[in-house]
């Protein structure tokens, strides 16, 4: 699969946080999150390992009893069934990726150009 980059495709689960699904194959799951600052992330866990990395922004991330400030260009992984959640201390992107996909991220139709 390949996907050129657009502004379209994004969705808000929760106010002042978009994502996108930006590629997906048998076994991964890329999404882009757009985060305002100011938003929380609710503490949360689901069955998905999750990877991520910081492009732009800081967050303070929780992941189980530990807190992270991260800046770009920090990324880390959290396991499966880990509590975790996170406050956007300004705005931020980010990127993470899921294994196995998330079928409830995944487009309702393919992108253009897979």
């Amino acid at each position: 699969m390949f996907v050129q980059g657009n502004d379209d495709g994004y969705s808000t689960p929760i106010e002042g946080i978009r994502q996108k699904t930006l590629a997906y194959g048998a076994r991964t799951l890329m999404t882009e999150f757009r985060l305002e600052g100011g938003r929380v992330l609710p503490l949360h866990q689901h069955p998905y390992e999750k990877t991520g990395y910081l492009v732009r922004g800081r967050l303070r991330l929780t992941v189980g009893q530990e807190q992270h400030d991260t800046r770009p260009g920090d990324s880390w992984c959290i396991p499966p069934d880990v509590i975790h959640g996170a406050e956007v201390l300004e705005d931020s992107v980010a990127i993470e990726v899921f294994s196995p996909v998330r079928e409830d991220y995944l487009p309702r139709v393919h992108p253009a150009g897979s």
